[in-house]
């Protein structure tokens, strides 16, 4: 890591629990003109800690990290620095995790397979005050829009689909009858699109609704 940053120097702290790959993308970026990288950090804690007392122009956030993940470090940044512009870098590409992280206020969301050119792209554009998303996600993000959204209720008999649970459990779990189980049922069928409650399941995995252990 360099020292001799400049007016127009853009500062950049890395987190992420994966040293190899971490200490990738710090080579990347210091053999680019005008990046200079001031910080790494190895999870979410030392994220915060690293923000803190660097006070980086942009934070590049793993999403999967222990101690504390990568968006509960980006809210903790940004109650610290509203004005704080994070990168997530991640393997994730589901909706639910997209529509969170931009949601919460990231800068911008990249993928790990992103090449070093886009990933150097993307910082510049987020120093200079731009929202990135690699196309893969906006086209995520835009059938997103286009698709019925879940109540909180349908969620709830969701998750214990994934479970296993038949309907008469999911009404005892729930304090609601099997009838009223049914009719939610048949209304995660028809808004993701599925014909079995495996479907069902596959579905909500793929766009992140639900985590299967």
């Amino acid at each position: 890591m360099t020292s001799d940053s400049g007016p127009n120097v853009c500062r950049i702290a890395v987190a992420d629990d994966h040293a190899l790959f971490r200490r990738g993308v710090v080579s990347v970026l210091e053999r680019e003109n005008g990046l200079e990288v001031v910080a790494e950090a190895s999870d979410g804690e030392e994220a915060v800690a690293c923000y803190r007392k660097h006070r980086p122009d942009v934070m590049l956030l793993d999403l999967l990290m222990p101690r504390l993940d990568g968006f509960e470090a980006m809210l903790r940044i940004r109650h610290m620095d509203p004005a704080a512009k994070v990168v997530m870098l991640t393997t994730y590409d589901t909706d639910e995790d997209i529509n969170r992280v931009l949601g919460a206020g990231a800068k911008a969301y990249l993928l790990k397979d992103a090449t070093g050119t886009d990933l150097v792209r993307c910082i510049r554009d987020v120093h200079a005050g731009k929202t990135r998303v690699a196309p893969e996600i906006a086209a995520k993000l835009a059938e997103r829009f286009t698709q019925a959204q879940l109540t909180v209720r349908e969620l709830s008999v969701l998750r214990l689909v994934a479970e296993g649970l038949n309907n008469r459990a999911i009404g005892e779990r729930l304090r609601i009858s099997e009838g009223t189980v049914k009719v939610h049922v048949a209304h995660l069928f028809d808004k993701l699109g599925a014909t079995s409650r495996t479907d069902v399941v596959a579905t909500a995995v793929r766009r992140g609704l639900v985590r299967m252990n």
